[in-house]
């Protein structure tokens, strides 16, 4: 579940109860703020345990995961941690509410790609030329029943759409329920926020990296924001520049209609479950999210701005 930052993001707050603290994690950043000082130190440890489960849980760079050892399972139905059943749970039900644009089972794909280990050390003369991308199963082969798992043989699976977004959710609502103050974790371009907001809002800069559009937003408690880039997680596989957003349906990177796509919404799993799936929508990701009715935010490839469902205005091109 590694990768480079997707979105960059600062919080501003005059007020002084309010603490953040910011520390690297699978090839972003992690960023945790509190609206009672005196608690910071508490919510990082529980935010860092939480983290270090879910990478135990569902990574497929570490031989030890369970995600690997399922793989390893050939088939067999295989009894799994309450953890990762509620993560494959969240991905196959983001599968299933936009009919397949978001698959766990795009795992070979990105092996296929050279994706098979961290960006970092990704050497393009190791991936083989014209390597041919098969997609070997769907979503709805996999099946969770409590905490017993099946995979059919063969299938690699990857979290990353939906796992990082994921345990934003649970370790905003972990700190919120522990120590009984407001929060908002940011894991790279997934936001959650839970328990009471600072008194403007949660304040955040929204921005693709240096020269892209900008664009303030105040969410409210309890609001999540997630974006999702074809500019970032980028490598050269075969000569030619790949991204890590997939099509489920052919196996190689969605067009590139949208530079980023960000929806904000009450959870970071459904927001980033939208801004995925519009990616590899392409040009129907628009009209679908104008009829789903929340806020969103998207940048095409020459840079113009299109903001619908209340969204704040911003200039429509990028300088």
């Amino acid at each position: 579940m590694n990768g480079i930052v997707e979105l960059e993001r600062s919080y501003e707050c005059d007020d002084e109860r309010v603490a953040a603290a910011v520390w690297p994690l699978w090839g972003t950043q992690a960023r945790l703020v509190v609206t009672d000082a005196g608690r910071l130190a508490q919510a990082r440890v529980l935010v860092a345990d939480h983290l270090a489960a879910v990478e135990l849980a569902c990574s497929r760079f570490r031989a030890d995961s369970e995600l690997t050892l399922l793989a390893r399972r050939r088939g067999q139905p295989t009894e799994v941690s309450v953890l990762l059943a509620d993560l494959l749970r969240a991905a196959l039900t983001a599968a299933d509410r936009t009919d397949g644009d978001v698959d766990p089972t795009v795992g070979a794909a990105l092996v296929g790609l050279g994706y098979d280990c961290d960006l970092t050390l990704i050497d393009d003369a190791n991936t083989p030329v014209g390597a041919v991308l098969v997609r070997p199963a769907e979503w709805s082969m996999v099946t969770v029943q409590d905490r017993t798992v099946t995979v059919p043989d063969g299938v690699q699976l990857d979290l990353g759409a939906t796992a990082k977004a994921a345990a934003a959710d649970q370790c905003a609502w972990l700190v919120a329920k522990d120590l009984g103050c407001g929060v908002l974790v940011s894991l790279g371009g997934d936001i959650a926020t839970a328990g009471p907001a600072p008194a403007d809002g949660w304040q955040l800069l929204v921005q693709d990296g240096a020269g892209e559009p900008a664009c303030r937003v105040s969410l409210p408690a309890g609001a999540a924001l997630a974006t999702s880039s074809t500019l970032q997680r980028r490598w050269i596989h075969a000569g030619r520049q790949v991204h890590h957003v997939l099509d489920p349906r052919s196996g190689r990177p969605a067009d590139p209609i949208w530079r980023t796509v960000s929806v904000a919404a009450s959870s970071c799993l459904a927001a980033n479950t939208l801004t995925t799936a519009s990616l590899v929508r392409g040009h129907a990701a628009a009209g679908w999210l104008e009829k789903l009715g929340l806020p969103a935010r998207l940048v095409d490839s020459g840079g113009w701005v299109r903001t619908i469902g209340g969204w704040p205005d911003e200039p429509c091109r990028a300088a």
